[in-house]
């Protein structure tokens, strides 16, 4: 329970995207995982890199710089995976997304977070929960539940048999 006058701190997973400092928040992160090479599934778009079995579960593998429209970049020591798990109707999808570097978990209260830039009628950023400031950088916010449109859920929600993939 907040006391009146006490702000309400957010911890968010920050990580790279380029030269791009982005974050989600921790509590939509389930975990970070060492790069390993997804098993590609024909006739899905070309941001998702394909499936990975965790623990004899299929999880998709989205490869968030083409996800965002940024350009692409080659796998380093440094490349991770980070599984959110994302709610959507009653459901919680979990799924991985490709980063260059994961960074640290900051906390931010409510007065280091301005609201998501105004670009223009033109461009969908629904997904950009807000801007966060930790001294002269800023971290771009993003709303897990909102990266993905409901079409896109319904590919990435697939029944695929992780039998068929490799561990």
């Amino acid at each position: 329970m907040e006391s009146k006058g006490q702000a309400r701190i957010e911890q968010y997973l920050s990580f790279n995207l380029g030269e791009g400092l982005f974050a989600v928040e921790v509590r939509r992160t389930k975990e970070i995982l060492d790069y390993r090479e997804p098993t590609k599934v024909p006739q899905t778009p070309d941001y998702m890199l394909g499936v990975i079995n965790l623990r004899g579960a299929v999880v998709p593998v989205i490869d968030l710089r083409r996800k965002l429209g940024l350009p692409a970049r080659d796998v380093s020591q440094a490349t991770c995976i980070v599984v959110l798990e994302i709610a959507r109707d009653e459901e919680v999808l979990t799924v991985g997304v490709v980063t260059d570097s994961v960074q640290e978990v900051l906390e931010l209260g409510a007065e280091e977070i301005e609201p998501p830039p105004r670009i223009g009628s033109g461009l969908n950023i629904d997904y950009i929960r807000g801007m966060g400031k930790k001294g002269d950088n800023f971290i771009i916010l993003l709303d897990a539940n909102r990266i993905f449109s409901s079409d896109e859920i319904v590919l990435l929600q697939g029944d695929l048999d992780p039998a068929v993939l490799c561990a």
